[in-house]
């Protein structure tokens, strides 16, 4: 799902969200304001695992699998109205968007392919490849990259950073189920990990290489980054139970959290609770996928729970 503005010509305008139902892969946009919802698309596409979208919201890049054993992946590039989509290659294992590119990774035994393109599959350009094998990535900056081996409470991760020649850069770990999100400017990284089975968060600094503890602990994959840099959104577990494994158990649905939304001022280092969700809807709340417009207005996020959609005004 996306939050951007409705026009790009009237600052004033009404906050859009566009989603795919993940049954049938049609697609709805929702006005926040309005209170509107409506289809897009009608185009059937079952057994979506994933959708990455471009900030404007003029692309989904949908992931579903394929095969008698569905172990093809299968990434395919569809717009709004569902008219003039096109694959990408099989067997992706990352994507990541920005507003003019869209970085994939190819990873295997022998290692992993960052390559680079238009958001309409032109220009492909590899921009790195690396002997590890397991990665996540992400856009840090305009120029460089943030990579981190997959998050796994058994295993010691590492981030990089790497460089616009392709060069990796030790910048954290080892540290067990290491998940690392960089902001949009490049010039921090939110890092969450566990220390002696415990959720920890923190704030790094690029430029220093300083880590500064947060007083909140969650899962990196349970935040996003304000636009303008000045804060960072997290949905928070309350009192997460210790017999489990985090990162893992809660990526695979042993366990579920009951989360409320705090927000992370980067300068005073503190924490400011927004939502009470438990309080607000009557429910408990697992959230993913945080995504805010780029005024800072309206948080979207989704219940891991029941896979409900959800807008707060902020």
């Amino acid at each position: 799902m996306v939050a951007y503005q409705a026009s790009s010509t009237n600052p004033n305008s009404d906050v859009a969200v566009r989603f795919l139902e993940r049954q049938s892969g049609n697609v709805f946009e929702y006005l926040v304001h309005a209170g509107t919802l409506a289809r897009t698309s009608n185009k059937t596409l079952p057994g979506i695992q994933e959708a990455k979208w471009l900030p404007d919201g003029s692309r989904a890049f949908v992931r579903y699998l394929s095969g008698d054993t569905h172990s093809i992946i299968n990434t395919y590039a569809l717009p709004p109205n569902g008219e003039g989509g096109y694959f990408l290659a099989q067997n992706i294992t990352d994507l990541v968007v920005s507003p003019t590119t869209l970085l994939t990774l190819a990873s295997g035994s022998n290692g992993s392919v960052g390559t680079l393109q238009k958001p309409d599959g032109s220009q492909p350009k590899q921009v790195f490849k690396t002997p590890l094998s397991s990665l996540r990535v992400g856009f840090l900056g305009k120029s460089q990259y943030l990579a981190f081996t997959k998050p796994s409470a058994t295993l010691s991760g590492f981030a990089y950073i790497v460089n616009t020649t392709g060069n990796f850069e030790r910048i954290a770990g080892p540290l067990s189920g290491l998940v690392a999100l960089g902001s949009p400017t490049g010039t921090w990284a939110l890092l969450s990990y566990t220390s002696g089975g415990t959720l920890k968060t923190s704030l790094l600094n690029l430029a220093s290489r300083e880590a500064i503890p947060l007083p909140v602990a969650t899962l990196a994959d349970k935040c996003v980054w304000a636009a303008n840099e000045k804060a960072v959104y997290c949905a928070v577990p309350m009192n997460p139970e210790a017999a489990f494994a985090y990162p893992d158990d809660w990526y695979q649905g042993a366990v579920s959290f009951s989360d409320r939304i705090w927000k992370i001022d980067v300068a005073g280092r503190f924490a400011e609770l927004v939502l009470d969700f438990s309080k607000e809807a009557a429910d408990s709340l697992d959230a993913t996928t945080l995504t805010i417009d780029p005024k800072n207005t309206v948080l979207v996020f989704k219940n891991k729970r029941d896979g409900s959609l959800w807008s707060y005004e902020l």
